[in-house]
């Protein structure tokens, strides 16, 4: 039987499925799936309009809530998550293993062409989850039961926005296991997950083959995609969230031709 705070991948997909915010295009599919993973915030505004670009890209696209089926609230997902104190990546990974283990089941969904993408938090989420093992690794760490062989199986390719790569991280000390094209924006003026530094830190990443692709965003804040953002910290720019979300297109429309390793 499973350990205190163990679930099977058939309880979490139950639990995920209910807060699934699904965008896909037009017609029967079956379409490639790009897996949106939200920041420590909680799921905004702005996955909405990162899903539409998906859509216009070809692809559906899945906003996963991480929060919801653990009844964490904004209020406690700032103290908490964004302080490192619950939920760090390794384990919200169990979240993305679920969600493609459920397109696996689906008829609209390409289950062989899926990207992962992730937003701070959830970019630290997709990182991990690729370096991690499967087996008792990728389980432990995920507190799941019943993982495919595979995880990952599908997988073409991750995108990360403003991640968090710095202690705490396993893809920061590990490196990644997989051998998928990954791309990363970095904002320069980015103070919450740091600058520059974190795209060193991406690039120099050890990786089974390509290394990690940066796009450094010269003046971008952290959340620079989010119009409604009330920290003091973070600085809305249109012109730079028009470029991230067209490199998002373009790479979507690369993914789209690619065959997955795993």
């Amino acid at each position: 039987m499973p350990s205190a705070g163990w679930q099977t991948v058939d309880q979490r997909i139950a639990a995920l499925v209910p807060s699934f915010e699904i965008v896909k295009p037009d017609g029967e599919g079956p379409f490639p799936v790009v897996i949106q993973m939200h920041g420590c915030g909680g799921v905004k505004p702005p996955q909405a309009r990162w899903a539409e670009i998906a859509r216009k890209a070809g692809w559906a696209a899945v906003i996963v809530d991480s929060y919801a089926h653990r009844q964490i609230n904004q209020l406690e997902a700032y103290a908490t998550v964004c302080t490192g104190l619950r939920l760090w990546g390794r384990e919200r990974a169990g979240d993305l293993f679920a969600t493609m283990a459920w397109l696996r089941t689906q008829p609209w969904a390409d289950a062989k062409h899926i990207v992962a993408a992730g937003w701070s938090h959830g970019g630290w989420t997709a990182l991990d989850a690729m370096a991690l093992t499967p087996g008792d690794d990728a389980a432990g760490s995920t507190k799941l039961d019943g993982l495919a062989d595979e995880p990952l199986a599908g997988l073409v390719g991750a995108f990360v926005v403003y991640p968090f790569v710095g202690p705490g991280s396993l893809a920061r000390t590990r490196g990644l296991r997989v051998d998928v094209q990954t791309k990363a924006l970095v904002g320069t003026h980015d103070v919450i997950v740091g600058g520059r530094i974190v795209g060193r830190t991406l690039e120099k990443m050890k990786t089974p083959g390509a290394k990690v692709d940066v796009t450094v965003l010269e003046n971008a804040t952290h959340a620079f995609d989010e119009l409604e953002a009330k920290d003091i910290r973070v600085r809305y720019d249109p012109e730079i969230t028009a470029r991230a979300q067209a490199l998002y297109s373009d790479y979507l429309k690369a993914a789209a031709k690619r065959a997955s390793p795993l």
